[in-house]
């Protein structure tokens, strides 16, 4: 801790930042990061067996969400079930795609009722852009950092493999 009482690396530029922000019955606590922005995060109940799913709210530069933000977080926390199963779905059709260059082993997960794509995380951001990554799957695609879903609204408009950490 600093002199001041802040942990470093967690007050923004000369804003004062909540710690812990409560959206749809979660919360999402500060976390550190680079004085140019502000994050929230918070974790989902594990679920029997499972891993606990994650969501963020990022904000550059670091400043305090608006409101219109927090109410796209607040739909995004309220229903990642559902998000999550479209995202599923849309990753089901798109890397039947040839340029994402999937094995024939690869292409048969596709039509596995379970497909292999696990923990995901919701990021949101502060222009109400939002996606979700599943940090975890056994496509080549995947690795090494996962496969993100881009949101527009409500509805999946895109999916890359994560190669660096974006």
């Amino acid at each position: 801790m600093s002199d001041d009482g802040e942990l470093p690396g967690i007050s923004g530029i000369g804003v004062d930042l909540p710690a812990t922000l409560r959206i749809a019955g979660l919360a999402l606590k500060r976390t550190e990061s680079p004085p140019s922005l502000a994050c929230w995060t918070g974790w989902f109940p594990e679920p029997a067996g499972g891993n606990a799913a994650v969501v963020s709210l990022v904000i550059e530069p670091a400043a305090s969400p608006e409101e219109v933000t927090l109410q796209l977080a607040h739909d995004v926390v309220s229903r990642f079930d559902v998000f999550v199963d479209r995202a599923v779905r849309y990753c089901r059709t798109r890397l039947r795609e040839r340029h994402f260059e999937l094995t024939s082993e690869e292409l048969s997960w596709l039509d596995l009722p379970e497909l292999p794509l696990a923990v995901p995380e919701a990021v949101v951001w502060a222009d109400r852009t939002w996606a979700i990554r599943f940090t975890e799957s056994r496509f080549r695609l995947a690795d090494p950092y996962g496969i993100l879903v881009t949101f527009n609204g409500t509805q999946p408009v895109d999916v890359q493999g994560l190669e660096d950490e974006q």
